[in-house]
């Protein structure tokens, strides 16, 4: 038998309606989208119907879609592209300790190239204080980046309060949506942002496809050049079945939302409290903050994280909170953020569920988590 899969923040698997939406444009609707005949004129209204699906998701204009190849291309994107356009007017970025590499090595970059980055702390919950954020504003300052929802405790920042921050200063708003698209409500009015980064891995749909939210007038420079594609922000000929891939899976996710919101909730509380239960010395990062519903971040003081995660390598598939490469534990920037003690930091797993998960499959990774960690 396979392991129980409790990884989701780290990918999905893809969703068979949504392969079954894709298989036909590897085959028959083979054309270039911008092909003037009737193969490229079928593969634009495959691409331009994701591109609704996906506003849909968002609730945002169509145009305001930009698809790219993942996270990791859209943070770039945004972070360059801004700090391109508005050199002239200021250098100096604000963004979280907390944030993924994606966010912070580019941010680094920018440092390199003359540019001023703050970052900002958070609280033991991984949340950022929306007056931290204002005291870290400056005249100069063209951007704020600030993640919807952190990906190893699963923490969901107050983006409302830190967007009416932005906007009363007519600054440039950020947010890294990977993990909590199609979890929570990613609604780009809901959360007052600017931009806004889709991963479609994390979202039931394959590796290697993303998008980017562009609200309409926000400054925004160009990183690649080339025949015009997306706005010209991301020239180049589109990935057409992965791009429906992704609308499928956007579509699904928008379907769904409610329902599994209460559904992946009940089934992570039930999971917490068999191991509270039987292990009271754990600790739950971010437990008295709003978390996305499929996240649990659980840290065994005295163990090692590397140990409980080889222990259920052939059973249950969950991942260290820390970075943990060799039994010499890396504590993780995010748990060194929240300052959590390093006994427990180092003891930190993060388990996530997902669209798949079962309660049957929840009570007996419950069993094996506590048998191995108690070992």
């Amino acid at each position: 038998m396979r392991p129980i899969y409790l990884d989701y923040n780290a990918t999905t698997p893809v969703d068979p309606q949504v392969l079954e939406a894709m298989l036909p444009f590897f085959k028959e609707h083979f054309g270039n989208p911008s092909s003037g005949h009737a193969y490229g004129l079928e593969a634009r209204r495959a691409v331009e119907k994701a591109r609704k699906q996906m506003a849909c998701l968002l609730q945002c204009s169509p145009d305001e879609v930009i698809f790219t190849s993942g996270g990791t291309e859209s943070n770039n994107t945004v972070l360059f592209g801004v700090a391109q356009a508005l050199m002239n007017k200021g250098r100096h970025i604000v963004t979280a300790k907390i944030e993924h590499p994606s966010v912070l090595e580019p941010c680094i970059e920018l440092m390199c190239r003359g540019f001023d980055v703050s970052f900002v702390p958070v609280d033991k919950n991984g949340l950022v204080d929306p007056d931290d954020l204002r005291r870290a504003i400056r005249p100069d300052t063209v951007l704020v980046s600030v993640m919807h929802a952190n990906n190893e405790i699963g923490t969901i920042q107050p983006l409302g309060k830190i967007s009416k921050i932005t906007r009363e200063r007519g600054i440039l708003l950020h947010t890294d949506a990977a993990q909590s698209a199609g979890k929570i409500p990613v609604g780009t009015d809901l959360l007052g942002v600017d931009f806004m980064t889709i991963a479609g891995h994390k979202l039931y749909a394959p590796k290697g496809i993303g998008a980017l939210y562009c609200k309409n007038g926000a400054s925004f420079g160009k990183l690649m050049f080339g025949a015009g594609q997306e706005r010209g922000v991301r020239p180049g000929t589109e990935n057409v079945p992965y791009i429906v891939g992704l609308g499928e899976a956007a579509d699904i996710a928008g379907r769904m939302l409610a329902e599994e919101i209460k559904r992946l909730e009940k089934l992570r509380n039930r999971l917490e409290e068999r191991i509270l239960e039987a292990l009271p010395d754990a600790v739950i990062h971010g437990r008295n903050a709003p978390r996305l519903p499929n996240t649990l971040s659980v840290g065994f003081p005295g163990r090692l994280a590397y140990d409980i995660v080889n222990g259920l390598a052939d059973k249950v598939a969950i991942s260290a909170g820390a970075a943990c490469h060799s039994r010499d534990v890396r504590i993780s920037h995010v748990l060194q953020a929240i300052q959590a003690p390093e006994d427990v930091a180092k003891g930190t797993v993060r388990i996530s569920l997902g669209r798949f998960t079962t309660e049957d499959e929840i009570d007996q990774a419950a069993e094996q988590i506590i048998k191995v960690v108690k070992k």
